[in-house]
């Protein structure tokens, strides 16, 4: 996928300290009675506490799936993971409306071929404009002459699964 090599790049995260700290210590708030494991409702209040919204049972569901079956909920070094997972999905989701944004000139809601053309010419002045309409009609998914943040964050997801 072109799109992918243009505008996306393989990237890690790694909490600070004091974050590792927090997620620590939210851990040990909702593990009240010290079994030494999240069991599904204290996950639930842990990502509230976290993150500000309760997770849908699909998410809990999801995320009880993959705990060690020989335990009776999410451990310590699970969480973390977890969490950590959590957070880069939120940070790269900003950093995607960030960009979505910077190409949004006119604050519409949506890029059209102007806009991608504005945006390649800052970012890669020699690319050919062929190029950045294959790019673009990628990108519009429904074929309409604008790409909307979902069909923008769709391809970037999508690449960053690729690269």
């Amino acid at each position: 996928m072109f799109l992918s090599e243009a505008l996306t790049r393989q990237r890690t995260w790694e909490p600070s300290p004091s974050e590792r700290r927090q997620w620590v210590e939210v851990f040990n708030a909702c593990d009240e009675d010290r079994k030494g494991y999240l069991s599904r409702e204290d996950f639930k209040v842990a990502v509230v506490m976290l993150f500000g919204y309760k997770p849908s049972k699909v998410e809990v569901d999801s995320v009880m799936s993959s705990v060690n079956p020989n335990t009776s909920g999410i451990l310590l070094e699970e969480f973390l993971k977890i969490i950590k997972k959590k957070k880069e999905a939120q940070l790269y989701r900003n950093e995607r409306r960030h960009i979505f944004t910077a190409f949004d000139v006119r604050y519409r809601g949506f890029l059209t071929f102007e806009d991608f053309k504005r945006a390649f010419q800052e970012v890669a002045p020699r690319l050919p404009e062929r190029t950045v309409l294959e790019v673009f009609r990628e990108v519009d998914q429904d074929a309409d002459g604008h790409v909307s943040f979902r069909d923008f964050e769709y391809a970037m997801k999508h690449g960053q699964d690729e690269a």
